[in-house]
């Protein structure tokens, strides 16, 4: 059984012929590898202050220090672990409600489809930073206590990151539940899924064994380009103050405290350049990535 929409064999040896996907892969896996083993090299706690106030960048710190002495370097990768696992836990909320939702939505089709559709243009609607200010205001307190009732008070200061993880992913899954619902629309009247029908197979394995398959290379497509928009949106809320809260940090953070110390009389550039210039590579390498799986999974590809 196999439609337009089936990713064709070779798509692996294809992406690594493509040496953008080749060199985006190696540059992600270095930041993770750097973002996770970063304190085996690096031995300075991010959080502990010293007396190094605004030191450029030296052999020492090659990425300067902060206001408060803290080594940036040690900051970005703190960052990094933050903005990663927001964008990669994000996104896989994203996927899975979005997948669910919309492969639900293009099967039944009709009314059901409609009224889901329309729940849809309703959360569309509604302005994304509005719904999640007014989610860290409720379930923020809520949260906390909730933690510290259970005794986990060691993680009652990742509330904040739980929530956005929460909130961005439960916003990023529209655009996700169109995309399958238009695709499964295509999908629903084709011979294999009719013949399944014909067979007395049950929904559930209709959806997840013979459509999902046939769709699986544009949502992983969309999937890849899912996750640096999580970190962006993490990033722009928290240099509004509105994500991470000192004295953790992510790339947002660490921006906005680069752009306060950014002036005529004197500019402390390293606060503001390395954490925007890891934060763009890791971005743009997602992006390419994504391009790149999108053209090994065409099925007009030559093999």
């Amino acid at each position: 059984m196999t439609d337009a929409l089936h990713a064709p064999p070779g798509a692996w040896r294809r992406l690594l012929k493509n040496p953008v996907a080749v060199v985006s892969l190696v540059v992600l896996a270095t930041i993770v590898f750097l973002t996770l083993a970063g304190p085996l090299f690096f031995h300075y706690d991010p959080e502990s202050l010293s007396k190094l106030q605004f030191s450029p960048p030296t052999a020492q710190h090659p990425f300067g220090t902060d206001v408060n002495g803290r080594d940036v370097l040690s900051r970005v990768l703190q960052g990094a672990r933050i903005s990663l696992l927001v964008g990669a836990c994000g996104a896989l909320i994203s996927f899975t409600v979005g997948t669910t939702y919309g492969l639900i939505a293009g099967y039944f089709g009709g009314r059901v489809d409609g009224a889901m559709m329309r729940f849809v243009e309703i959360l569309y609607s509604i302005p994304r930073l509005i719904l999640i200010i007014i989610a860290s205001f409720i379930f923020d307190p809520m949260l906390k206590s909730a933690l510290q009732a259970a005794g986990f008070t060691g993680l009652v200061g990742y509330s904040k990151v739980v929530l956005l993880i929460l909130s961005l992913g439960l916003i990023e899954w529209l655009t996700m539940a169109r995309i399958v619902r238009g695709q499964v629309l295509a999908l629903r009247n084709q011979q294999f899924v009719l013949a399944a029908q014909a067979l007395g197979q049950s929904h559930f394995k209709i959806i997840f064994r013979h459509i999902l398959p046939n769709i699986a290379g544009i949502v992983i497509i969309y999937l890849t380009l899912t996750i640096p928009a999580v970190i962006l949106d993490e990033s722009f809320l928290s240099f509004l103050g509105l994500g991470i809260q000192a004295p953790q940090a992510s790339w947002g953070s660490l921006l906005s405290d680069g752009a306060q110390v950014i002036n005529p009389v004197k500019s402390y550039w390293w606060l503001l350049l390395f954490p925007a210039l890891v934060m763009s590579i890791t971005l743009l390498s997602l992006n390419f990535l994504g391009d790149a799986l999108r053209d090994a999974l065409d099925p007009r590809a030559k093999r």
